[in-house]
């Protein structure tokens, strides 16, 4: 099973939406989780309202902080256009998605960073898949 922690400052809009991809997309196959640096507590309600326009329900998610994954192994580590603000998490792979946090931006500006993060996860989990088994999935 392949582990993944996506990582962003407050854990409100795009490592959640990240987590909810790679559940949604990965399956059984990926043990998906998020964090922040320093987590607001509450999913952005424009987060849940928008990723359930892709079928994805992330009203049940909850903003958590590192503390929460600590002492985990990760396949890959990927922070979200947090800079400094993200520290080190080890990991096999570590990746950064300089991501514009869309909480700010309007509807369609949110939209197309969830739709970057939806391209992205696919793209991480068909290279994870191709290179653990040599199949492209």
């Amino acid at each position: 099973m392949m582990r993944v922690l996506f990582v962003c400052v407050e854990n409100a809009c795009r490592s959640q939406m990240a987590e909810g991809f790679a559940k949604a997309i990965g399956g059984a196959a990926v043990d998906a989780r998020s964090a922040g640096s320093r987590p607001s507590g509450v999913v952005n309600p424009r987060a849940i309202q928008f990723m359930k326009e892709k079928g994805i329900d992330l009203s049940a998610h909850r903003s958590e902080g590192l503390d929460a994954v600590k002492g985990i192994a990760f396949d890959h580590v990927v922070t979200m256009g947090c800079g400094d603000a993200c520290p080190h998490v080890p990991a096999k792979q570590r990746h950064d998605w300089a991501l514009q946090d869309p909480k700010h931006l309007s509807d369609d500006g949110f939209r197309a960073v969830r739709d970057d993060i939806e391209a992205r996860v696919k793209q991480l989990l068909t290279t994870e898949h191709t290179e653990s088994t040599g199949k492209k999935k």
